[in-house]
């Protein structure tokens, strides 16, 4: 089947690399670009859960590789930039920075200098690193195929809740990158997409660093509200396809956004306001 031309859409028969392929929304993102008929190298900073997101996409006939890469280390997503191009054979068409983690539950002071470093080494320098690495890359491909970049942020990018400050400033860095790769690359055919849900149900409570109590109201929330991972990637990807910047999945994201933009000062202090009032009644 002939992919190319004017009305082949980014998503489908894409090369494709995804950054923490391991698990959740990376696995989901993995597994769809697979079902759209694309080969995808699965990158993950743990080579067995990326072997077993490939595994399961060769299984059902599709075309995966597995590598292991830390995207917080430039060298090593350089090297996943080498072997995904000579596994290829060229350049990739579609680029997830997906890898990232969790942390949460102390307020700014408290917050360990080391919390700070791991948050943002991953969940930021990781979407920089791929942003700088793949870039170029795609720039000097076939301009005929359809290329895209997606960053995985967060409504944490601008929700300001508190107790999540690491957290928070590295997802509002990811938006503020995609937001401004986005206005470098206007015009070259090379899309930015950058993903901000609110709650998706993945396993990044239990990996991440947050405090018990948080993880109780996270956990809560994630079961009344959250997304699966399969649906917030399938709603980025067809973004992304549409020529989208923004992927808010969930109502509350889009909501919350509006009121921010509209009423900053507002919104900020309601937020404080609220989860002040929240946990109180979780410790009663």
């Amino acid at each position: 089947m002939n992919f190319f031309g004017s009305n082949r859409k980014r998503s489908h028969g894409a090369d494709a690399v995804v950054t923490g392929a391991g698990s959740g929304i990376g696995a989901a993102f993995a597994a769809e670009l697979a079902r759209r008929g694309g080969r995808v190298v699965c990158s993950d900073i743990d080579e067995g859960a990326a072997q077993r997101t490939a595994q399961a996409i060769t299984a059902a006939g599709g075309d995966a590789l597995a590598l292991r890469c830390d995207v917080s280390r430039i060298e090593q997503v350089e090297q996943l930039a080498e072997s995904a191009q000579t596994w290829f054979d060229g350049p990739p068409s579609l680029v997830v920075n997906n890898a990232g983690v969790g942390a949460g539950g102390q307020p700014i002071g408290e917050i360990s200098h080391d919390d700070w470093n791991w948050v943002l080494g991953i969940n930021l320098w990781g979407p920089i690193h791929g942003c700088h690495v793949f870039t170029p890359i795609l720039r000097g491909a076939d301009g005929q195929q359809p290329r895209g970049i997606i960053n995985v942020a967060s409504a944490a990018a601008f929700g300001a809740a508190p107790g999540m400050a690491a957290y928070n400033v590295s997802k509002a860095g990811t938006l503020s990158l995609s937001e401004t790769l986005s206005a470098e690359l206007s015009g070259t055919g090379i899309n930015v997409t950058v993903l901000c849900p609110t709650f998706v149900k993945t396993n990044i409570v239990e990996s991440g660093r947050i405090t018990a109590q948080s993880t109780q109201l996270a956990d809560r929330l994630m079961r009344w509200t959250g997304f699966s991972p399969e649906r917030v990637a399938r709603m980025c990807l067809d973004t992304n396809d549409r020529g989208g910047l923004y992927c808010m999945p969930q109502p509350d994201a889009r909501i919350g956004w509006g009121i921010k933009r509209l009423t900053p000062t507002v919104y900020t202090r309601a937020v404080g306001l609220t989860t002040r009032f929240t946990s109180h009644e979780e410790v009663s």
